[in-house]
């Protein structure tokens, strides 16, 4: 008896499903990523550190912190990080108790363009989402999610 769990390769069909999976991932952020932007002068990476930032005590984190939460590798979070220092959305100074670390701060600019683009970004989210699903398939769709991440290690997602 064959068990196509077991093989090496996915079937056809499963490629199939796969790749329409991610294809529609692909556009769903991107529209996601280009009404963010067009609504609030934001980039999809800047709302995600202004996110993490705002989520923490203080509107602080700690650099490496950072890269984790966000899920990006450090040089690119600090090259990030540079650009939205000169646009006044965060600011970065030494840790105060370790001479290598560097915070990372919201500064009240970003806090406010955080909180100005996020009633778009979750409308966009509810329209290009939300709308599509019966309440039935959004279940469906925190079912999956929660095995992929279980599969994958992940942290458990966080409860609404």
């Amino acid at each position: 008896m064959s068990d196509d769990r077991h093989r090496h390769t996915p079937t056809r069909e499963q490629l199939r499903i796969w790749r329409n999976y991610i294809e529609t991932a692909e556009v769903l952020r991107a529209r996601l990523a280009s009404r963010l932007q067009s609504e609030s002068d934001l980039s999809s990476g800047d709302y995600q550190v202004l996110l993490a930032l705002t989520e923490a005590e203080g509107r602080t984190v700690r650099s490496s912190e950072l890269a984790g939460l966000i899920g990006w590798e450090r040089s690119r979070l600090s090259h990030h990080l540079g650009r939205m220092e000169k646009r006044g959305l965060i600011r970065r100074q030494a840790c105060t108790d370790d001479v290598h670390g560097i915070d990372v701060i919201a500064t009240d600019a970003g806090a406010s363009a955080f909180r100005a683009g996020s009633v778009p970004h979750l409308r966009a989210v509810r329209e290009l989402f939300v709308d599509a699903l019966t309440p039935a398939q959004l279940d469906e769709v925190e079912d999956l999610t929660a095995a992929l991440r279980r599969h994958l290690d992940l942290d458990p997602a966080p409860a609404g």
